[in-house]
């Protein structure tokens, strides 16, 4: 079951015939529970070394004078990091007879809720080509707005326009009038996907601080003679606290 969530599709269409292609970029967020590590390798070949090995013992590091009686060792698992990635979408768009996408919004300094007063006083008057502004919406992350007006009949001439001159403030900015899409996901399949240089550490226990137990991690699965090499990232939690770890499309 997916959440429900808002999508804001950029890009420009070049060719008709690809105009049902959709790129998809992973953003993978994988929980990591208190007593685990995430540790990220150079080369996908130590990764799975490490993981063949399941269990090891990790050596402490307190300080180079301590004797080697005093030196502690614990114990951890190793396992490999499988996670879901979509291997087809297909989205059906539905155009709305009544809402406008307005974008090329300038940056004002003020807040949205200001911008969006703006907006809705200028095109709520019919000198405008605007009516009554029923809802307004600012897109997360894109700095576009959305504007569903009550009436049939004033959302088709804006967009026949393109752009329009719209007086904010003490200037006057030129904004850019596009149809607005909704889609809803009709088809979704789903795939297995391991990661190849990404293992997770798990029984990790609290016997040590946050950065000396990070190090001491680092320091021993770098170490060649212990099947390891050289590491590209490690996230550690401690126990008692939950961590996210957001996994990007991989381009090295």
């Amino acid at each position: 079951t997916l959440p429900e969530k808002k999508m804001v599709f950029k890009g420009l269409v070049t060719n008709k015939e690809d105009m049902n292609k959709l790129m998809l970029t992973p953003l993978i967020r994988y929980p990591l529970p208190g007593g685990s590590a995430l540790i990220t390798f150079e080369k996908a070949e130590v990764a799975q070394r490490i993981i063949e090995v399941k269990e090891h013992m990790v050596e402490l590091s307190y300080g180079e004078e301590l004797e080697e009686l005093d030196r502690c060792r614990v114990r951890v698992q190793a396992a490999p990091v499988d996670i879901v990635l979509p291997s087809a979408l297909e989205i059906g768009l539905t155009r709305s007879n009544r809402s406008i996408l307005v974008s090329d919004l300038p940056s004002l300094g003020i807040s949205e809720e200001a911008v969006l007063d703006k907006l809705e006083l200028f095109f709520s008057k019919a000198k405008n080509g605007g009516g009554e502004v029923e809802s307004r919406e600012f897109l997360d992350d894109s700095g576009q707005v959305v504007l569903t007006f009550a009436q049939d009949g004033v959302a088709e001439p804006l967009i026949e326009r393109g752009h329009i001159q719209v007086l904010i403030g003490k200037g006057k900015y030129e904004l850019k009038i596009s149809p607005c899409m909704s889609g809803n996901i009709t088809n979704l399949q789903l795939q297995p996907s391991r990661c190849p240089r990404t293992v997770l550490l798990s029984g990790i226990p609290d016997v040590l601080g946050e950065e000396p137990m990070r190090d001491s991690l680092e320091i021993h699965f770098q170490k060649a003679s212990r099947g390891g090499g050289e590491v590209d990232t490690l996230a550690y939690v401690p126990v008692g606290q939950q961590g996210v770890a957001v996994f990007m499309e991989d381009v090295g």
